[in-house]
């Protein structure tokens, strides 16, 4: 017998409905995997998706405890750039302090040394003033004693006579000129 002859006389089978029996044992079958898997698999996924949602909440603190310790880092980094460029303005301040002082020294060592040439060269002009004066009056005092003895007729040769001559002369000559022209300075 077939399956289809088994119905009834008079009615027609549905070919998409299944037998009563395969329905009923399909659902035996369902109902025993259905609670294998409701008390053995469904625990451990819930296991798994619990250790996924508590690994990705602890990622989400770590990541916001990274984040808190990464804004210190960059406020200290800032506070760090602030200092080091406040540090880096005084110390260029005070370069430029020293370098005016350092400058001022300079001009003022320049200063003193001009000072000293000019005075030392002052000196060696007056010295060489004395020592040109004392040298006319030498070569003078020699021509006037010439002239002096010629004029008079007398050998003036005798030192002391020759120096009292001369000394009236450069006397008179310093009392016929003006006061003598003082040297200029530059």
């Amino acid at each position: 017998m077939t399956p289809i002859s088994v119905l009834a006389a008079g009615e027609t089978a549905n070919p998409l409905l299944p037998a009563t029996y395969d329905i009923i044992w399909s659902a035996v079958c369902f109902a025993i995997i259905f609670f294998a898997f409701w008390k053995l698999v469904l625990p451990k996924f819930r296991d798994i998706l619990d250790e996924r949602a508590q690994a990705i909440e602890g990622g989400i603190e770590k990541a916001e405890r990274v984040q808190a310790e990464a804004d210190e880092a960059l406020a200290e980094y800032q506070k760090q750039l602030a200092d080091g460029r406040a540090e880096a303005a005084r110390l260029r301040a005070e370069a430029q302090e020293e370098g005016a002082q350092i400058l001022a020294e300079m001009k003022q060592n320049a200063n003193d040394e001009a000072e000293r040439i000019i005075a030392q060269a002052k000196a060696q002009i007056e010295a060489e003033r004395q020592a040109a004066m004392v040298s006319l009056r030498g070569e003078v005092g020699g021509i006037a004693t010439d002239l002096a003895s010629r004029i008079v007729g007398e050998s003036l040769r005798d030192d002391q006579r020759a120096a009292g001559v001369v000394d009236r002369f450069i006397a008179d000559l310093e009392a016929q000129t003006p006061a003598a022209q003082p040297v200029k300075e530059y």
